[in-house]
């Protein structure tokens, strides 16, 4: 468990393909949202909405997936790269 989000275990095929479970980076990636202080990802979180209604399709993804991770609801290991990646590039460019 990783946050809210419950992670898989990774299995692969032994030759680097993931048959199963989070890609190792994603892990990585939940940790750094949720290790984000409460009023940082709630300006964040409002952003994204913000920025989701005025017709922002990454915004919208990244606002639902961030939802749905904080909800314990399931997101793929791609949606929680790209929620990190979104946060990273807000937070830099802030």
């Amino acid at each position: 468990m990783v946050g809210c989000v419950q992670v898989k275990e990774l299995k692969t095929d032994g030759k680097g393909t993931i048959l199963e479970g989070f890609h190792p980076s994603a892990t990585s990636a939940i940790q750094y949202i949720f290790q984000l202080p409460i009023k940082d990802q709630m300006r964040i979180k409002e952003s994204m909405a913000s920025c989701a209604l005025s017709g922002n399709k990454y915004a919208e993804i990244c606002y639902e997936t961030y939802r749905r991770m904080t909800n314990g609801e399931p997101v793929s290991d791609r949606y929680a790269l790209g929620l990190a990646w979104f946060i990273k590039e807000m937070e830099e460019t802030r």
